[in-house]
């Protein structure tokens, strides 16, 4: 379709590219919006499995904080992601979490929440992962300690080492 505007300087002549690109937009947008719900649906679904509330998810901000808390980091990781490339690794290391929390690998991870998140979040969500808790390992490890949780000490006493000989009874010859 064409259309002819007549201007001061002289006659422009326009096809329907705008309504074309309008369409194009409007596609994209809505493309956008399919992929933003799926994995706010998803968000919202690994909250509650978590034992989390799920409108945590709708929040900004707070629902970094709850995710922090699904994989047993500090609240104040959230500051980490106002730095520059630390942003990045805080990325890649609370996807890791995220993926462990649910009993994944790392592989899944990296691959399936890094990479492909339109499918490794809905497979965390709606699939058969179960919540086990979230324990940071891997900063543990760096710095040459382990971040696993310490067996319960006991009040009882622990067992000696060398025990005493048992005492037995002196015999005494019977009397006629």
């Amino acid at each position: 379709m064409e259309y002819n505007y007549s201007t001061s300087y002289g006659t422009t002549t326009t096809s329907g590219s705008s309504e074309i690109s309008a369409a194009a937009g409007l596609i994209i947008a809505l493309v956008i919006l399919i992929i933003g719900l799926v994995l706010l649906v998803s968000m919202w679904r690994i909250f509650t499995k978590a034992g989390k509330p799920g409108w945590a998810a709708l929040v900004p901000i707070y629902n970094t904080y709850i995710l922090y808390q699904i994989i047993g980091r500090p609240a104040w990781w959230i500051l980490l992601l106002f730095v520059p490339v630390v942003n990045t690794i805080v990325g890649i290391l609370v996807a890791i979490d995220l993926a462990r929390a649910f009993g994944k690998s790392t592989t899944f991870g990296v691959v399936g929440l890094l990479l492909f998140p339109l499918v490794g979040y809905p497979m965390l969500a709606f699939g058969n992962a179960t919540y086990n808790g979230g324990s940071p390992t891997d900063l543990g490890a760096m710095a040459g300690t382990s971040a696993q949780p310490q067996a319960p000490v006991s009040a009882a006493p622990a067992p000696a080492q060398n025990p005493a000989p048992p005492v037995v009874p002196p015999t005494t010859p019977p009397t006629a």
